[in-house]
């Protein structure tokens, strides 16, 4: 069987690896796991459940849903079933997930839960093109509205209409073209809404097969799966998971994944930043309580473990001493960590965010060899990946088989290559042709340089979409022009690239400012003084919690900062056509954001 879509990649897996296990999830106090024919007769009743309903070839199912095992069954089934999923983040609010609804085109929605299904339910009559709502779990109600069933009715239709529908289902699958779309994924448009990002089973195709090469794993191998399975990132590694024939095991949430690294024992893990930040920063807390002693045994372990990092980097074997001293070491420090990450971690994958070289260095002096990639959702979301052979720390490696690279005169990244998303955006060409050039070459909207070994480094970001400690992007203008709907406040830049979650510093309308302060009886007539009033303070931040209610979790504020004075061309914070120069701003009051990560 070709292999050349990904129906066909997850078909070919069946049938080569039919009673070895491929995912696991926890069932009560334990783990159940399922072979790769029973995921597949589930893929199948979910498949032929999809044709029942009336759906087409091409036509588009959403997937509104926390990562499980049935994200990746649905996934599978709708590209079985010539479909186009279209994967949205379980933290949109209502607005949001009508918006992508609609402007996909979907017929059917599949929801996680009854907390997901009132999400679309409030929304209903805003998506008239929608046909049915399926819920994957914990939905029983006894009279459930005419277009909503549960994933059991689903499979249980595609179980009863096997016989009428079985052809088509083959015809399908056989028919698909690499060429064709397989998923409309929407990003963080940085003026407007999510755009949506069209990728072909080409594009896939291609971006696992560069990957599989970079990525020295064993058929049979666990990796523990907690990403977002709506970021392209953790979808490329639940393709792997099929590629390589490997068991996947999903984590049951982000707070149980301590307990599931030890209870899973995954080979490798792939994992945005953030969560090396925390382990880290768990560590350094543990050594600062303890006692001196302890203290000093660590500094020494991690002297030893940096030491021989130094030898491994440059491809050397460390002396004999030095590897009698990494063996107490580990005995004596470092075997904790590697048993809280289940004891047989090979290594990790960091992706989504840029990796601190900090933590890449403190991990591999641990013995844990982190490997930083960097794509984006329009290269499906693969470009570069440190290999386990070959790997420099700050860098994200090198270009992946098939991909090209080359910096742009103003320093900014280009790539192109088969797993590039070059039909661009859903309905959207003149964004489309903003980012990608006739002959194939992407812009990615970062700069950065390669090295005389083609490492590449990023080194900054040209535009102003921020990503995360936690990988996930956010528009900042978006929630900018949000807050700057009230006439209160004035000019407002959003922070938080590479921070654990987003902050605001806002500065107030001068005249309304002066009101707001008759009316409520505030003598203080100086505005440095005044803004930091309580009452003013109090003011802002009921607009700052009216519009979080309106933004996905990972990028409501926090927290914000009032500034004394107004941004303007003067003060050199403003452009001639008046936008913020953010960079000027960042520098001008560093101090005020690092104190709101305090």
């Amino acid at each position: 069987m070709a292999t050349d879509t990904l129906a066909r990649l997850f078909w070919d897996r069946v049938e080569r690896s039919s009673d070895r296990p491929a995912q696991s999830f926890k069932h009560g106090a334990g783990w159940k796991t399922l072979t790769w024919r029973e995921v597949g007769d589930i893929v199948r009743q979910v498949a032929l459940g999809l044709i029942a309903l009336g759906r087409q070839k091409g036509e588009r199912v959403a997937l509104l849903s926390g990562s499980r095992a049935e994200w990746v069954q649905a996934d599978f089934a709708i590209f079985s079933a010539g479909c186009v999923t279209v994967p949205i983040y379980p933290t949109y609010p209502p607005d949001l997930i009508a918006y992508v609804v609609n402007d996909s085109e979907a017929k059917t929605l599949i929801v996680e839960d009854a907390v997901q299904l009132a999400k679309a339910l409030e929304v209903r009559d805003k998506m008239p093109g929608l046909e049915q709502i399926v819920v994957v779990t914990g939905y029983d109600a006894p009279q459930p509205p005419k277009t909503v069933m549960t994933w059991e009715t689903l499979r249980r239709r595609g179980r009863d209409g096997e016989a009428a529908h079985k052809s088509t289902l083959a015809e399908r699958v056989a028919t698909t073209r690499a060429e064709d779309l397989a998923t409309i994924v929407y990003t963080s448009g940085t003026t407007g809404p999510p755009k949506g990002v069209m990728q072909t089973h080409g594009n896939h195709i291609a971006a696992v097969s560069a990957s599989k090469q970079a990525t020295p794993v064993a058929e049979g191998w666990v990796h523990l799966l907690f990403l977002p399975l709506a970021h392209s990132f953790a979808r490329l590694e639940s393709f792997l998971g099929v590629a390589h024939g490997l068991t996947t095991a999903f984590a049951e949430n982000l707070d149980k994944v301590g307990e599931n690294l030890k209870e899973t024992r995954p080979h490798f893990i792939c994992s945005v930043p953030r969560v090396f930040e925390k382990v880290y920063a768990k560590i350094l807390a543990g050594v600062e309580a303890g006692s001196p002693v302890k203290q000093k045994i660590f500094r020494w372990a991690l002297a030893v473990g940096r030491e021989v990092s130094r030898y491994q980097q440059r491809g050397q074997p460390a002396p004999a001493g030095l590897e009698l001293r990494r063996r107490i070491a580990h005995a004596l420090v470092f075997s904790k960590l590697h048993a809280a990450l289940g004891g047989r971690l090979q290594w990790a994958v960091s992706g989504g965010a840029p990796l601190a070289r900090d933590i890449a260095e403190f991990f591999h002096a641990a013995g844990i060899l982190l490997l930083e990639g960097y794509g984006l959702t329009e290269t499906c979301p693969a470009l570069t990946f440190n290999r386990r052979d070959k790997y420099k720390f700050g860098s994200v490696g090198q270009a992946l088989p098939g991909v090209e690279l080359k910096i742009a005169p103003d320093g900014e990244i280009l790539a192109r290559g088969p797993n590039i998303a070059t039909r661009g955006y859903f309905k959207q060409p003149d964004a489309t042709k903003e980012v990608f050039e006739a002959d194939g070459w992407f812009h990615t909207g970062d700069i950065g340089r390669l090295d005389e070994d083609a490492f590449l480094f990023i080194t900054d970001r040209k535009k102003d979409l921020i990503v995360t400690a936690g990988g996930m992007n956010i528009a900042p203008q978006n929630i900018e022009n949000m807050l700057k709907a009230d006439p209160f406040i004035s000019q407002v830049m959003v922070y938080g690239d590479r921070r654990p979650y987003p902050v605001a510093l806002i500065t107030v309308n001068p005249e309304e400012l002066q009101k707001f302060a008759r009316v409520h009886g505030i003598l203080v007539t100086d505005a440095g003084v005044l803004v930091k009033h309580p009452k003013v303070v109090e003011r802002v931040g009921r607009t700052v919690e009216e519009k979080n209610t309106q933004l996905q979790s990972y990028a409501k504020i926090k927290r914000f900062a009032v500034l004394p004075v107004d941004f303007s061309l003067d003060g050199g914070e403003l452009t001639p056509t008046l936008k913020v120069k953010r960079k000027v701003v960042t520098s001008k009051y560093m101090s005020a954001l690092e104190e709101l990560y305090r």
